[in-house]
């Protein structure tokens, strides 16, 4: 059986049919982040002022996760490039650099969630407060270390100091009255960060499955028929460019702004 319009253009839109598809789901896609970053702006132009969190992510941990991106984003194209010139040995080398940025990428990602998950605001219970990464290995039931410093409010905590001079902290645990770490469920602008990183993430991970599945498993069309072969990997192409552009949206507003 032969489908229709998995090569050559339809007459209609002038586009084959996996293109017409994922144009028409990046489009989908565009209004669900779109979404999300609306929510965003009203959100922090409704707090009350020295209320929305800054200086709270690393801008060069973020700055080094774009670099990556725009480089998968070019070596991406210049397989497709390459394949559509029929060297399908080159096409493999560039695509497997993008991979290898991909992962890269998950890497410095989880390496930043890590660091948010056991970072923590410990109030005691005479009102001092102390703010750093908690020490697991000398942490017990008794005692909480942390690796931080002794803000002088609540407000210091919301906008911290850019140059901190953090030493260790031993908590007794019967002196605290609460704690909470840097987690989703802290503040909306840490439930925002986590639902948009954590949903670019996602879309990350599917992207380099299916990168992944055409560059290897499915190679075999290659050569029983190279040019819905090469549409295939446009197409996956395409959605990749996207994934990258979301983040050059997400970087400014969450590590600049």
């Amino acid at each position: 059986m032969n489908i229709p319009y998995t090569v050559e253009r339809r007459e209609d839109t002038g586009l084959y049919n996996a293109k017409l598809g994922v144009w028409l789901f990046l489009a989908s896609e565009v209004m669900l982040f779109g979404a999300l970053f609306s929510s965003y702006i009203l959100l922090r132009v409704g707090a009350d002022a020295g209320t929305w969190p800054r200086h709270w992510l690393d801008y060069k941990l973020g700055a080094l996760n774009t670099v990556i991106l725009i480089i998968s984003s070019v070596t991406n194209v210049i397989a497709w490039a390459n394949l559509k010139l029929g060297s399908f040995s080159k096409y493999r080398f560039y695509q497997s650099i993008t991979m290898v940025c991909a992962v890269t990428f998950l890497g410095i990602k989880s390496y930043e969630y890590y660091g948010k998950f056991h970072h923590y605001t410990v109030t005691l219970k005479d009102g001092r407060i102390a703010d750093g990464h908690i020490q697991l290995q000398e942490t017990t039931k008794d005692k909480l270390v942390l690796d931080g410093y002794w803000p002088a409010s609540q407000a210091v905590v919301m906008d911290p100091p850019s140059k901190v001079e953090e030493s260790k902290i031993e908590i007794e645990t019967k002196d605290i009255a609460e704690k909470h770490n840097y987690g989703p469920s802290r503040n909306n602008f840490a439930g925002l960060y986590f639902t948009m990183t954590g949903l670019h993430v996602l879309h990350i991970i599917g992207g380099i499955l299916v990168i992944f599945a055409i560059w290897g498993p499915l190679s075999g069309m290659h050569k029983t028929d190279p040019d819905r072969y090469a549409n295939r990997v446009e197409v996956a192409g395409l959605f990749w460019s996207f994934v990258d552009l979301v983040w050059l949206f997400i970087f400014p507003t969450f590590y600049l702004l």
